[in-house]
């Protein structure tokens, strides 16, 4: 089991720390593998926002702690107590996987763990952490930031991506779907995506590619075109591109093979399908092309991230990997599943 330890003290902000609780704090009823030990550790009781908070143990925890958290920072205009950033420090010497949600980052820039590092924050105080922290390479631009052991997230809802993401890291993207339906939010946003789009966000079925996102989905086998997106959305190549742009921020070339990933990687997570039936059930045609393409957006090839996902959840379950099976039939779920995935996109590598 994977010790989560929540740093928490005065000055916090509750809806940051809110959320790392309920993600780590307990697994969904249709999640099956061993979850996170949460931790909740602090000095003494803490003022968090309008609640008072009750630690169940002090920073030393932070130290034995396979991944510390640390929520936003409320008062970025104040240096952060030196005994959390003195807790926070030590736990990344002794080997903690170390996340900032919000301006959570300001904490691990005092500490010294984002030197050299690209970082993120709220975009509404990047330039301060820049100028605070000349060290940091503070990109104002994404969601979040993996920078192998030290993470760091944007504000807000951004911090609901990070905490997925580290999910996705510890148990791959089927059970990091199931707490985001769960939750009721996108399942996964990459963190390269921008913080701030001037464009409200669309309700879920009332944009130009309502039907269409959906349909091509349910067609991922299928060797589709940005002629075929457009002829079924009955709008031109250029107006599909812009409608593109601004339901799911990406091309919808980008946006399809994102999905094709997405798809490769529930089938190498949940079935037993060699590459070369997964390649022709994700519309990539070759093993050779999905290897390519896999490796590119995710970092490694599709073989060696099944290994390292089974060796951290053990084999398929019988219901996916028995014979006969055909690929995708177990990973697909219904059609409310697909549609919740339809703006979702990878992990990438930051």
């Amino acid at each position: 089991m994977t010790s989560v330890a929540l740093a928490v003290t005065d000055g916090m902000l509750h809806f940051e720390l809110g959320l790392a609780c309920e993600v780590f704090g307990s697994a969904p009823d249709a999640v099956r593998v061993p979850w996170y030990d949460l931790a909740l550790c602090g000095p003494k009781a803490v003022r968090v926002g309008p609640f008072r908070l009750e630690p169940d143990h002090g920073f030393d925890r932070l130290s034995r702690a396979d991944t510390v958290i640390v929520p936003g920072w409320a008062d970025v205009d104040r240096e952060p107590p030196a005994d959390l950033v003195d807790a926070v420090r030590a736990a990344h010497e002794a080997g903690a996987r170390v996340a900032s949600l919000c301006t959570g980052a300001f904490v691990l820039a005092a500490a010294g763990l984002l030197d050299g590092r690209r970082a993120t924050t709220h975009w509404a105080h990047t330039r301060v952490l820049a100028a605070r922290h000349p060290r940091v390479r503070v990109d104002p631009d994404v969601l979040y930031v993996d920078d192998g052991g030290v993470l760091t997230s944007a504000g807000k809802a951004a911090a609901m991506d990070l905490c997925l993401h580290l999910v996705r890291l510890d148990h791959g993207s089927s059970v990091a779907n199931t707490v985001a339906r769960n939750l009721v939010v996108p399942p996964h946003r990459d963190g390269g995506q921008a913080q701030f789009v001037s464009t409200p966000v669309p309700a879920p079925d009332h944009h130009p590619l309502a039907g269409l996102l959906p349909w091509a989905i349910e067609r991922l086998d299928r060797p589709l075109t940005v002629e075929d997106l457009a002829r079924r959305a009955g709008m031109s190549s250029r107006h599909l591109g812009r409608h593109f742009r601004s339901v799911t921020g990406t091309t919808p070339l980008q946006w399809l093979l994102t999905q094709r990933i997405r798809h490769a990687q529930e089938l190498l997570e949940t079935t037993d399908a060699g590459v070369d039936a997964i390649a022709a059930a994700t519309g990539m045609g070759t093993a050779t092309t999905l290897r390519r393409h896999f490796n590119r957006t995710v970092g490694v090839p599709p073989d060696a991230y099944r290994r390292t996902f089974r060796a951290r959840t053990g084999p398929a379950p019988a219901d996916a990997s028995r014979e006969g099976t055909t690929p995708g039939t177990a990973a697909a779920g219904t059609m409310e599943a697909w549609q919740q995935r339809a703006t979702a996109t990878p992990p990438t590598r930051n």
